[in-house]
């Protein structure tokens, strides 16, 4: 029987407006920034000689009277790129994501295997404050960023490598068996009037994963080794340290390495920032709390115009301003790894969308394994996702920038690069980090697309692993205030916080 003129002109009518109407997904609006798209320099680049002897790149004299004190003092970290001689920025480049493989499979190997500590410690469970600038670096060796502070008394300037995922505080000291080229002097305990021996029987000897005692002497020894083949060893002592301004921190427990060798370049040992209870916030909770952050330059911006802005690392109370607006999510306790800050990660958007398949179940811990999870780490330059979830925002961001011109190839590790040669200005799809409790990151473009070679090949700056642990990246942490709340068992992002 035929439909009645009506009912068919109205079906006839329905069926237009639904083949004419967009559909949702291609109707979104995508959202974009302005990248300024700045290709590497051919030129060699040498640091100034000074950079790591004069105490004025880090913001002050580190001599201090007896008993001084300061709730806040400022110190510059600086990167590796300050160290560097004779060297262009695609070779320093080259050497990070060298180091950079090392590091995460060192994290990889610690976190995804449930081993009881990453750097020698077994990890227990364990006002004012104070600010030191962090120094960044490229060069082959250990330790991305650098902070220098006192050590004994009266202080010797030790240039140390800042590191949320090792706990350790140890360092370079005379008389030396076996040790690296370091800047600066080398520490004597013998000169110090404020350095004691640890005893063998002492608790804090007994906290040390990989401990031992000299007989003789009756003196605890420690050791620490790391994933690329680098390891010191020697005792185990407690020592004053100093900060620039002046706030003077007794008793803290570290290493005195008199054997040292392997990947380790310019500094004089470690300061270990992890959530373990030999680590360094842990240490001057007492006094500081356990709260500190740091916040890391844009390398190309900071090299191009070093007095323009410097990365810092503040301890304390002071470590996030009454007018930053940081947005917080809890940190994540992994019972068979504690030195590592955890935190969930909920989801990325990309052009403003939430992508589909990155998925929080990918990205989450097992308590019960030790594996998966998401850490933030100071140390690993290029974030790795779980394969899945980087499949699906690499295949989003690609879709998203489809005006772009590919390079084929990709570049070391990054798959997804872009011809940029000949634009000075570009426009790419925004990316943001969601975290449980509703904090989020957007990251600047350069935090994202950044340059490898002096063609005008950008390259997006995420990468997958298989290795059990996604890792959140210092270039993605660029230009953020990053807020480790011990106290709080949070941590935070603040935008433009440097």
């Amino acid at each position: 029987m035929a439909s009645p003129p009506l009912l068919a002109s109205s079906s006839a009518l329905l069926l237009l407006l639904l083949a004419a109407a967009p559909d949702a997904s291609v109707a979104r609006a995508v959202k974009y920034e302005t990248l300024v798209a700045t290709p590497f320099s051919p030129h060699p680049y040498s640091a100034p000689a000074a950079v790591a002897e004069d105490d004025d790149v880090f913001l002050g004299s580190l001599a201090a009277e007896e008993g001084g004190a300061a709730s806040t003092v400022g110190l510059r970290v600086v990167h590796r790129d300050d160290f560097a001689v004779n060297a262009t920025a695609a070779e320093l480049l080259a050497h990070r994501l060298q180091r950079d493989g090392r590091r995460v499979s060192r994290i990889s190997a610690a976190a995804g295997g449930g081993a009881a500590s990453a750097n020698g410690t077994r990890g227990n469970r364990g006002g004012g404050g104070f600010v030191a600038p962090v120094v960044s670096g490229l060069a082959q060796g250990s330790g991305e960023y650098f902070t220098k502070i006192g050590v004994g008394t009266p202080a010797t300037p030790a240039l140390m490598v800042l590191d949320t995922g090792s706990d350790v505080v140890w360092l370079q000291c005379a008389p030396c068996r076996r040790c690296y080229d370091q800047s600066g002097k080398m520490f004597d305990p013998r000169g110090s009037r404020s350095y004691g021996a640890v005893d063998c029987a002492a608790p804090l000897c007994r906290r040390l994963d990989s401990g031992g005692c000299d007989l003789r002497r009756k003196a605890c020894l420690y050791q620490v080794a790391y994933g690329d083949g680098s390891v010191t060893a020697g005792d185990f002592a407690t020592e004053t340290l100093t900060f620039a301004g002046g706030a003077r921190v007794a008793r803290i427990a570290l290493g005195c390495g008199h054997d040292n060798e392997g990947l380790f370049v310019a500094a004089a040992g470690l300061l270990g920032l992890g959530r373990g209870s030999l680590s360094f916030p842990t240490q001057i909770s007492r006094r500081f709390g356990r709260s500190f952050s740091y916040c890391l330059v844009d390398r190309t911006s900071s090299s191009a115009n070093p007095t323009s802005r410097s990365s810092t690392v503040t301890f304390g109370s002071g470590s996030v301003g009454p007018t930053v607006a940081a947005s917080f999510t809890p940190m994540v306790k992994n019972p068979r790894m504690e030195t590592f800050y955890y935190v969930q990660l909920m989801g990325i958007s990309v052009g403003g969308a939430r992508v589909p398949g990155v998925a929080e179940s990918d990205l989450r811990l097992n308590p019960s394994t030790g594996r998966g999870g998401v850490i933030v780490d100071s140390g690993t330059s290029v974030t790795r996702l779980a394969r899945p979830a980087y499949s699906a925002l690499r295949d989003a961001f690609r879709a998203a920038a489809a005006g772009l011109r590919l390079s084929p190839g990709g570049f070391s590790l990054f798959d997804t690069c872009y011809d940029l040669s000949g634009l000075k200005v570009v426009k790419v799809p925004t990316v943001s980090m969601h975290f449980d409790g509703g904090a989020e990151a957007a990251l600047p473009p350069e935090n994202y697309l950044i340059p490898v070679d002096t063609r005008g090949t950008f390259c997006f700056a995420f990468a997958g692993t298989d290795g059990g642990v996604s890792i959140i990246g210092n270039i993605q942490q660029q230009g953020f205030r990053v807020v480790f709340d011990g106290d709080g068992q949070r941590v935070g992002f603040a935008p433009k916080g440097c």
